[in-house]
C-alpha cells in the first residue's frame, strides 16, 4: 500500500543508481521536488470533505482542484515532458496521488484503519493439493493479486485450516470497496483492460464499485461504452487527447481540470461508502421484487 505515489517515484528518480544521473535531470527533479513539496503540505493542511456532507465541501473540492491545477501545469511543462517520458510515470503517478488528497479524509472519517492507496489487491482465491492425504492437513491457498492504481477499502487478515489440525495457513490482502484506475488519456485498449479487470473485481466483490479517471479521452463514438464492466469514467478535463507534442504548439489550448467533475466523483464515492449496500433475499422478498 503506497499513498504518495508520485512523491515516491521523484524519490526514485532522485535515487537511481544508473538512469537520470546526468546535470540536467538532477537540476529538472530537484525543481519537480521543490514545487512537489509544496503541493503535498498545502494537501495534508488542507482538511476535508468529511463523512457527514458540509456546507463548505465543494469550495474544499475547488481548492484541491486549483492546487492540482497548479502543480500538474507545472511538471505538464515542455521541459519536463521531453526529459521524462510517459514510460517514467512521473505525469501519471501524480493523478494517482491527487486521488488520496481527495479521498483522505473521508476514509479516515470512517477508520484510521481504513485502506485507501494504490494497492496489490485481492484478484481470486483458489486451492490446490498435491494429493488427497495432502488436502486432509493442508488447505493449500493459492491467491491472486492485481495492482490497483488507488484503491478505498479493507485489509483482510484469514486464517486457514483442515479439521482436526492445528497448523494454519495464513493470508494477508486488501479488499478493495471502490477501486479507480488513473490514465492520462483513455483509448480503446486501455478501455477494453479496464473493463476486463472491472469484471473480475465484481466477480468476487460484487458490491465494489469501479471506476476509470482520466484527464483526456481518446475514444470514437464507435465504442458502446453500455458493454463495459465500469461503474463510470470521469474525464477530468472534458478534452479529446493530443500528442503530446502538439499541446507544446503555438495556439493549443488545454483546458484545466474541472472542480465539478472531481466534485461529481467525490460525491459519488461518498454517497457509496455512506449508504447500506442491501442485496438481502429477505429485503428484495418484502419488496417483491430481488435485485
Amino acid at each position: 500500500m503506497s499513498t504518495y505515489v508520485h512523491g515516491d517515484n521523484i524519490a526514485q528518480k532522485e535515487n537511481h543508481r544508473k538512469k537520470y544521473q546526468d546535470a540536467l535531470s538532477r537540476q529538472y527533479l530537484s525543481e519537480i521536488r521543490t514545487r512537489y513539496e509544496e503541493w503535498k503540505a498545502a494537501n495534508i493542511a488542507l482538511l476535508g470533505p468529511f463523512k457527514t456532507p458540509e456546507d463548505n465541501d465543494l469550495q474544499i473540492i475547488e481548492q484541491r482542484v486549483e492546487l492540482f491545477n497548479e502543480y500538474k501545469d507545472f511538471i505538464d511543462q515542455q521541459k519536463y515532458a521531453e526529459q521524462f517520458d510517459s514510460r517514467s510515470n512521473l505525469h501519471s503517478s501524480a493523478l494517482e496521488e491527487f486521488m488520496y488528497y481527495l479521498f483522505k479524509d473521508l476514509t479516515a472519517d470512517f477508520s484510521t484503519d481504513a485502506l485507501i492507496g494504490k494497492s496489490r489487491a485481492f484478484k481470486d482465491l483458489s486451492f490446490k493439493s498435491d494429493s488427497y492425504t495432502s488436502m486432509l492437513s493442508h488447505p493449500g491457498a493459492l491467491l491472486e493479486v492485481k495492482d490497483y492504481d488507488f484503491v478505498i477499502g479493507a485489509t483482510i487478515n484469514a486464517e486457514f485450516h483442515c479439521k482436526g489440525v492445528d497448523e494454519e495457513e495464513r493470508e494477508s490482502f486488501d479488499m478493495p470497496a471502490v477501486a479507480i484506475e488513473c490514465k492520462t488519456y483513455l483509448d480503446k485498449t486501455m478501455l477494453e483492460s479496464c473493463s476486463t479487470t472491472g469484471e473480475q473485481l465484481k466477480k468476487n466483490n460484487p458490491n465494489a464499485l469501479y471506476f476509470v479517471v482520466a484527464e483526456r479521452l481518446k475514444l470514437s463514438e464507435a465504442v458502446n461504452l453500455k458493454n463495459c464492466k465500469i461503474d463510470q469514467i470521469y474525464i477530468l478535463r472534458k478534452q479529446k487527447n493530443t500528442d503530446r507534442e502538439d499541446r507544446f504548439l503555438e495556439g493549443y489550448v488545454a483546458n484545466p481540470i474541472y472542480a465539478d467533475v472531481v466534485w461529481h466523483l467525490f460525491n459519488s464515492v461518498r454517497e457509496y461508502l455512506s449508504s447500506d449496500w442491501g442485496g438481502k433475499i429477505a429485503d428484495g422478498l418484502q419488496r417483491g421484487y430481488l435485485m
